[in-house]
């Protein structure tokens, strides 16, 4: 136990001084080093990313069901959060509406939106994921991040964005909003077409389009702001309120309190799979967004992040808020405005909070339809057709599985639609590994090089022997394969031939399977009369297996060998090489 004990306690404190400069965990690391010069830089993103904050977390909030000022307390506590235990000088957490669907839809289906019940859940949810999301970084789960194939993420934001333009089409629209399933909720829609307020959809489209506008001209500009100002002022000056138009009406003035929800065991249960379902998707897009945005300070550290937005979901669902998310275009501004630590969060997250507690009158007259527009805004921007058309062009095979999550995410509860889209891809990925064949290797002509035999270029063989290789970890998903191949070289083998080579330079594992087909393999050739010999096996795992598995006993003496050259010339040199098709 004391062994098992110290190995850990190494590898934690291996991994806290890794993520920190000073060797030891330290919190605020991302307001260290912060200079009088880079306080206007901090002041001027601080102040532009919260006129792009405001809109958008009372827009998310709503999207969620919660109270716009819970979108507020959300942010600033995950600002806070991530502030503290995060690495990256510019990422912004807060609520996303990339997650909000998800856990949206799942909770609505335990409580009535809104409910004390509901805000509840949504608290409690917000803790599990942040707990589970600050294991994923002490453990060093940076590589879950990568289970999401390309096509797959972009299909699973596709439905996602979907969901999003389905959920504000009744506020765009002016109608009453439907309730279940995809299906029922355009039902209703078709149903109330010939109700729709013209005045909402010209708000809702309108601020929709002055964002477009706003982003060609310069991304740095609130165009969101500038739009909700403007769609507020000619609600009160047209008294649009009492034409039908909807608006957010009062909001009660008030700071968050920091306490932790009170549910019993059985109401948490149902959270568990859903916790589960939103971490894998924050852990994605937090480390996307670390990698896209490195502070230039050396590698960044996506495990540390998980642990920042881990303690911010843990403090928003503290202060009465819901799951948060590492932003990308938040982040972006941040970036692009010059801001050099998470000083110009803070910043944000003071503005929002005053506004929380002294401004909330301002956003009674605020349009429903123009929050709408909000989100129809973000839902075009994770809608990527650009790189949708990207995956077509290239794989029309990957651009149909992207075509399939997006419409599993949309049709079926997204919970389950986001559960089947990381299934898909985790089969995509499988798919491609077991589809790996032993493959012929030439000698490049003059030199002592040997590469995978291709048509388009001329290549050597050597009498008596047969270089073939294989490029891709072996394992359980792939080794009948690598059997097939390799017995039917052994089977319909020339009479000349003494010597197989296994070139093994990508052959990083082997599992207990592979290693057993593999010895099969080699007792194979010997019953031939076959010598058999590895070749570049050059990965340390993969060495430490073959000893551990019995391969290199079941080679023999001197079978291993650094370069295939040298494997031939000592076991099964016959005269010169020559020009292909082979043996």
């Amino acid at each position: 136990m004391s062994l098992i004990r110290g190995r850990t306690g190494s590898r934690l404190r291996a991994m806290t001084g890794a993520a920190t400069h000073g060797g030891a965990w330290s919190i605020f690391r991302p307001l260290r080093g912060v200079t009088p010069a880079d306080v206007g830089h901090d002041l001027i993103a601080g102040l532009t990313l919260a006129a792009i904050v405001v809109p958008e977390q009372m827009a998310t909030a709503r999207l969620g069901g919660f109270a716009p000022q819970v979108g507020f307390f959300a942010f600033a506590a995950a600002t806070v959060g991530f502030a503290a235990f995060g690495s990256s000088r510019r990422l912004s957490a807060g609520a996303d509406s990339t997650i909000t669907p998800i856990f949206a839809g799942s909770l609505a289906l335990l409580a009535t939106s809104g409910s004390a019940q509901y805000l509840a859940l949504a608290a409690a949810l917000a803790l599990m994921v942040g707990v589970l999301l600050i294991l994923a970084g002490l453990v060093r789960l940076g590589w879950v991040a990568d289970l999401l194939s390309q096509p797959v993420t972009t299909g699973f934001l596709a439905g996602i964005s979907l969901h999003i333009v389905l959920s504000q089409a009744p506020s765009v629209l002016g109608v009453a909003e439907g309730s279940g399933d995809v299906y029922h909720r355009l039902a209703a829609l078709w149903a109330q077409a010939g109700a729709t307020n013209g005045v909402a959809v010209a708000i809702g489209l309108g601020v929709f389009a002055a964002m477009v506008i706003a982003e060609t001209i310069n991304a740095r500009i609130p165009g969101a702001l500038i739009a909700l100002v403007g769609a507020t002022a000619a609600t009160i000056a047209l008294g649009l309120d009492r034409r039908g138009l909807a608006t957010l009406g009062q909001i009660p003035g008030e700071l968050p309190r920091f306490v932790a929800p009170s549910l019993d065991f059985e109401t948490l249960v149902p959270l568990v799979g859903l916790a589960f379902v939103v971490s894998l998707v924050i852990m994605v897009q937090t480390a996307a967004t670390t990698r896209s945005f490195s502070d230039g300070d050396g590698d960044p550290d996506v495990d540390r992040d998980f642990v920042g937005v881990g303690a911010a979901s843990v403090l928003a669902g503290l202060a009465g808020g819901f799951p948060v998310n590492a932003s990308p275009p938040r982040t972006a501004i941040v970036a692009q405005t010059g801001g050099r630590s998470q000083w110009a969060g803070l910043l944000a997250a003071v503005v929002v909070l005053l506004l929380a507690a002294l401004g909330t009158g301002l956003l009674a007259h605020v349009p429903t339809a123009a929050l709408a527009g909000v989100l129809l805004f973000v839902a075009q921007r994770i809608f990527r057709v650009g790189a949708f058309a990207e995956v077509a062009r290239r794989s029309p095979a990957e651009f149909a599985l992207g075509l399939l999550t997006t419409a599993l995410v949309f049709v079926l509860p997204i919970q389950t639609g986001v559960a089947v889209a990381v299934v898909l891809s985790l089969m995509h990925g499988v798919f491609t590994i077991s589809r790996t064949r032993p493959i012929p290797f030439e000698r490049v002509v003059g030199s002592t090089v040997w590469w995978p035999a291709s048509p388009t270029r001329r290549g050597e063989t050597w009498p008596g022997a047969i270089v073939m290789g294989f490029q891709a970890p072996l394992s359980f998903l792939n080794a009948h394969d690598f059997r097939r191949g390799l017995m039917a070289v052994i089977t319909r083998r020339p009479t000349s031939l003494r010597l197989i080579v296994l070139e093994a330079s990508s052959i990083v594992e082997i599992d207990f399977t592979a290693s057993t087909i593999l010895n099969e393999v080699i007792d194979a050739a010997h019953a031939a009369g076959l010598d058999f010999a590895v070749a570049r096996l050059e990965s340390v795992r993969a060495l430490a297996a073959f000893e551990r598995f019995g391969v290199t006993e079941r080679l023999g003496p001197g079978r291993m060998f650094d370069t295939v050259e040298q494997a031939i010339r000592a076991l099964g040199g016959q005269g010169a090489p020559h020009a292909g098709p082979g043996v």
